[in-house]
This record gives C-alpha cells, sequence and structure tokens, in this order.
C-alpha cells in the first residue's frame, strides 16, 4: 500500500525525469525503463500512475502548460496598470519564461507537437493551449483595436512568438529571449499604432 501523500511527490518525479529522458535521448527513445531509472522508482509505478508513456507524456504537457498559465499571470498580476499594452507585453514575456525555454521543456514540447498529430488526447491539449494564447492576445487588443483588426494581430503576434519559439528552440543555441522579446514588442508596437478611430 502506498504512503499517503505520495502520488503527488511520485507524479512530480516521474514528470521531471521525462523532461529530463527527452533532454537526453529524444521522446522516441525515452523509454519507460529509462524515465523510471531517472526517477529512482520501478517500472510498474508509471503504469500505476499513468497507465503508459502516452498518459505521462499528457501529464508532462499539463505539467508545462501550467507553467505557462503561471508564468503569464504571475506577469499580469505584478502590473501597477490596465493598460493593455502592458498586459499584452505581458502575455509575451510569459511565453518565453525560462520554464518554456530551457532546454528540457523545448524538447518536450517539439516532441508533444508531433505527437499531437496523431494523438486525439495530445491534439486537444494542443487547441486548448492554441486557443488559450489567441483568446488572451485579442482580448487585449480589442481594447485598443476594432475587432478585425484585433482578431488579425492576435494571430499574427501569436504565429510570431510560436515562430520566435521555433526557431530558437531549433537553433541548438540557448534561447535568446531579449532577441525574441525585442521582435515581438516591436510587432506589437506596430499593430497598436494601426488603431483607426
Amino acid at each position: 500500500m502506498p504512503k499517503v501523500g505520495m502520488q503527488p511527490i511520485r507524479r512530480s518525479q516521474l514528470i521531471h525525469a521525462t523532461l529530463e529522458a527527452v533532454d537526453q535521448v529524444g521522446m522516441s527513445d525515452a523509454s519507460i525503463a529509462l524515465i523510471a531509472r531517472l526517477a529512482g522508482v520501478s517500472n510498474g509505478i508509471i503504469s500505476h500512475y499513468f497507465q503508459d508513456k502516452n498518459g505521462l507524456l499528457e501529464a508532462t504537457m499539463r505539467h508545462l502548460m501550467s507553467a505557462l498559465s503561471k508564468a503569464v499571470r504571475e506577469r499580469r498580476a505584478s502590473l501597477r496598470t490596465d493598460d493593455a499594452r502592458a498586459h499584452l507585453r505581458a502575455i509575451v514575456a510569459g511565453n518565453f519564461d525560462n520554464s518554456q525555454v530551457n532546454g528540457p521543456a523545448m524538447k518536450t514540447w517539439l516532441a508533444f507537437w508531433a505527437s499531437s498529430m496523431h494523438q486525439p488526447a495530445l491534439r486537444r491539449l494542443q487547441r486548448i493551449n492554441d486557443h488559450r494564447l489567441y483568446s488572451n492576445l485579442c482580448c487585449e487588443l480589442r481594447r485598443e483595436l476594432p475587432l478585425k483588426q484585433a482578431r488579425t494581430a492576435a494571430r499574427g503576434l501569436a504565429a510570431l512568438i510560436d515562430g520566435l519559439w521555433l526557431r530558437g528552440a531549433l537553433s541548438g543555441d540557448a534561447f535568446d529571449t531579449d532577441q525574441a522579446l525585442a521582435i515581438a514588442y516591436e510587432y506589437l508596437d506596430q499593430q497598436l499604432a494601426k488603431r483607426t478611430g
């Protein structure tokens, strides 16, 4: 019988071991045995908590998505203004938070995106993540721009965030957060400058 309170500890161990395994060998070679060894548990523990490797990947992505939401939420909560531009910048910065641009997280996001094209549960998570970013951007842009213009700007900024992140992930170098922020902020400023009466 497992000890009371062990479930969240074990789940966290296994999620962090998954991130480490994907960082070391990639998703396809991140076997249950390797993940269990990195977590210091038996293979059966993974089945007990997650059923299989797909369940563990889904839980790992939920962990990364939760960290992303937290990064955005904390940046927005720390603002001392209700200015839409400041909130938009906070959303952008949250997407380039260290929790999202470190090596293990980036490799796991890439593996998740590839897997989401073939697995309905992961595809649903990807749609939730995509919709959350777009709706947050659109809501703030709508405060400054007409609806059609806000929607277009939100789509463009979301694509730019994803594109900057992807190019950084594939570069093989450390992610240049300052450069990504500068480019995204410049695009945002250009969109806000197009305000029509």
